[in-house]
């Protein structure tokens, strides 16, 4: 396959919880202590073992983005007590590599991992990485035992200023949203730039550490078909297209109304959130869990508007684990118009079907429709709230969109309370917005409302919750919600009239500003 790439599977490797007679052959699984240890040859590069009642097995496993990596099995007979750890990331949306296994001075097992960076952008001339998601699968444990994870390139992300204030996600059950909890023992050294958190297993079995629960493809067609099954008659799901590794751009068409809204998520795949946004919304407007049955005012939102709900616009990087980019490496948040001047050295095209087949497929469709209102469904990685970007910066902006986008986030403020409208991305300058992201470039093109809306990686601060923080259910039920906003604001999204003057003042535009108080 053209985009295939190969992956790192699994890796083991013994890790003792020693006693005082055992701890010099324990350092000798640390390479660092390879050399001082009075057991140093007991193992050498993994591959020789001089003690006769001891076996080792040593294979070589590649990435084929990364040095080869050692994948070291040891066992050994003369240790009394001894656990097995095994680091996979394979399976859909798994990202990590195993790197090593140590111990600390206070004989804490380490296992230490690392993040895969996605392909290199092309018009960004960076690998970008920060979401993981991994197996720690423990053997032979007799008691509570306590091991201690790192992420060794944590500081070399792309945003690795996110890592204060973040608590890591874990559960043993990879499929269930509502098992996640936070590891609230998550530290970042920003002098190492590692992240580390610990977890006790107290018998053997497997556990999941992730940036934020994952939404499986298979989880994807699974909401895709129950909204094919929908009781609704106005609903309809069809493709839009196929994206580099040949999967379906799955849209969900809804509403007998005028007004045409379309709403994407997902478009950087490792923000999970956003799909189940869409669950959330897609439930809300179809009663995909009350066997049909809608509330008034989602009836009213279909009877105003059609909607076109895109609930994954990028499968192949979710699919991948990656955290901005389709299979190729394409941002696709920065492929809705080209940048740069034809002609010149630095000129990008875009959206194009050899790099970004994904936006070429919902732009066209876009064309053919239009759109009066547009939201694109995102996570942030360092604000600790739920908020809206808008066209600021865009040539259209003007008292019509501004008070639109006031009056749609004052009503989305009220519907649900972890929307705010106080904190968030400085707004772009006049006259300066990218017309490549895409809420700007759909809100220059149908000259309409368009918004990005942002949710946190991090707890959300408005509604505190530190044992799970920002959520798959928050998620769900956050995307439910917009339905009142979108009513509220329909009669005035093609209105000539100077509504914006009439608003109330709890309508008012809000500037936003970025820096916060944890």
């Amino acid at each position: 396959m053209l985009y295939a790439r190969s992956r790192i599977l699994t890796a083991a490797a013994l890790l003792t919880i020693p006693r005082p007679s055992s701890s010099a052959f324990v350092a000798c699984l640390s390479s660092s202590a390879l050399s001082s240890s009075p057991y140093s040859n007991c193992l050498r590069n993994g591959q020789s073992l001089l003690r006769s009642n001891t076996k080792t097995t040593a294979t070589r496993v590649t990435d084929n983005r990364y040095p080869s990596l050692l994948r070291r099995d040891v066992s050994s007979p003369l240790l009394l007590r001894s656990i097995s750890v095994s680091i996979s990331d394979a399976f859909d949306g798994g990202n990590a590599e195993f790197v090593e296994t140590t111990t600390t001075s206070n004989n804490v097992p380490t296992v230490t991992v690392r993040i895969k960076p996605d392909p290199f952008s092309e018009l960004e001339k960076t690998n970008h990485f920060q979401s993981f998601l991994f197996r720690a699968t423990i053997s032979d444990v007799t008691e509570p035992t306590t091991v201690r994870y790192v992420i060794d390139n944590a500081g070399d992300t792309s945003y690795s200023d996110a890592w204060e204030g973040f608590t890591t996600f874990f559960s043993e059950t990879l499929n269930d949203p509502d098992s996640w909890e936070r590891k609230l023992d998550t530290k970042f050294d920003k002098e190492s730039g590692h992240l580390s958190w610990t977890h006790t297993q107290s018998k053997s079995g497997s556990v999941y550490f992730s940036y934020f629960p994952p939404y499986s493809y298979s989880r994807h067609l699974d909401l895709i078909e129950q909204c094919a099954a929908s009781a609704s008659q106005s609903c309809t799901v069809f493709s839009l297209g196929k994206t580099l590794d040949g999967r379906e751009m799955d849209c969900v068409k809804v509403g007998t109304g005028s007004s045409v809204c379309w709403i994407n998520h997902r478009q950087h795949p490792g923000e999970n959130m956003a799909e189940y946004y869409a669950e959330g919304l897609l439930n809300r407007l179809l009663g995909l869990h009350s066997n049909g049955s809608i509330d008034g005012t989602a009836k009213n939102a279909l009877d105003m508007y059609t909607f076109y709900i895109v609930p994954n616009m990028n499968p192949d990087g979710a699919v991948r684990g990656h955290l901005r980019t389709n299979a190729c490496g394409s941002n696709l948040n920065r492929e809705w118009a080209p940048t740069g001047k034809p002609g010149d050295d630095d000129y990008y095209d875009a959206p194009t079907l050899e790099r970004s087949p994904e936006v070429y497929a919902v732009l066209n469709k876009m064309d053919e429709t239009g759109c009066d209102a547009f939201l694109d469904i995102h996570g942030d990685e360092l604000i600790p709230y739920n908020f809206l970007a808008g066209g600021e910066g865009t040539v259209n902006w003007g008292p019509r969109l501004k008070g639109l986008h006031s009056a749609f986030l004052a009503s989305y403020s009220r519907a649900n309370s972890d929307m705010q409208a106080a904190y968030g991305y400085d707004p772009e300058e006049p006259l300066c917005g990218r017309t490549n992201v895409c809420s700007n470039q759909i809100g220059i093109r149908f000259d309409c409302f368009s918004a990005t809306l942002e949710m946190p990686f991090k707890d959300c601060l408005p509604n505190s919750d530190p044992i799970r923080g920002w959520n798959p259910a928050r998620a769900r039920m956050l995307g439910g919600s917009v339905v009142d906003s979108l009513v509220y604001v329909h009669p005035h999204l093609r209105d000539k009239n100077d509504f914006w003057s009439m608003l109330s003042s709890e309508d008012a535009y809000v500037t936003p500003i970025s820096k916060f108080d944890e």
